[in-house]
């Protein structure tokens, strides 16, 4: 019966498990305790926080994601091991990216489908607004880890303050806000950068034509 329960919660607790791991960063000062035991912590709750997504058991999403999932939970507890290996970054970025496409992918095809709208479709939509910023977050820092002057304005100083402030830029470029702060400053995050723009105002569009769609055909 709670199994059913989560169930019907399921883009809830999957908001929920987006949101505390974009911005847990606000409640904490230490990034090195961050870096250790939040970030798998994190990542342990938003994969729990998926696993109601997909309910073919016997399916090869389901398989899939399951296996990448300890994959992506084991790759934030090595970090502290191999912080200076910079292929160890690059291939934890291009993990993360692919295990966000997954999820996103999922959430979309339950956009698409139903011809009503409920609390679902709105937790759904935010979560996939949430997880076109953790693509970009992760997708521009492979990036940062390739090169160092990838940016100007991004902190090195530790993983933890650049995926914080990679989460911070991406929000404001999606929002159309773009403070300055932080700029791109190569040729290749500069059209990423603007890419990730057009999809974010591409998606604000699309979900409000596909929720008034809904909305419509209900009445």
């Amino acid at each position: 019966m709670t199994i059913k329960k989560l169930q019907e919660r399921k883009y809830e607790i999957l908001l929920l498990a987006l949101m505390q791991h974009l911005f847990v960063g606000i409640f904490l000062t230490d990034m090195d305790f961050y870096t250790r035991f939040i970030w798998p912590l994190n990542m342990l709750i938003l994969g729990l926080g998926s696993i109601f997504l997909i309910t073919e058991k016997h399916s090869w999403r389901h398989w899939f994601r399951n296996l990448h999932f300890i994959v992506i939970l084991l790759l934030p507890i090595g970090i502290p091991f191999f912080n200076d290996l910079p292929w160890y970054f690059t291939f934890l970025n291009i993990n993360y990216v692919i295990f966000f496409c997954f999820i996103l992918v999922e959430v979309l095809r339950f956009l698409i489908k139903p011809g009503y709208i409920n609390t679902d479709i709105i937790s759904a939509s935010i979560c996939g607004y949430m997880l076109l910023i953790e693509i970009s977050v992760f997708s521009l820092q492979f990036f940062q880890y390739r090169d160092p002057a990838s940016f100007k304005g991004v902190d090195i100083s530790s993983p933890a303050l650049t995926f914080m402030d990679l989460v911070y830029f991406c929000s404001i470029t999606f929002t159309s806000i773009g403070f300055g702060d932080i700029t791109p400053n190569t040729h290749v995050t500069k059209l990423i950068t603007a890419f990730i723009g057009i999809a974010g105002q591409f998606y604000t569009v699309v979900l409000v034509g596909i929720l008034i769609s809904k909305f419509s055909s209900k009445n």
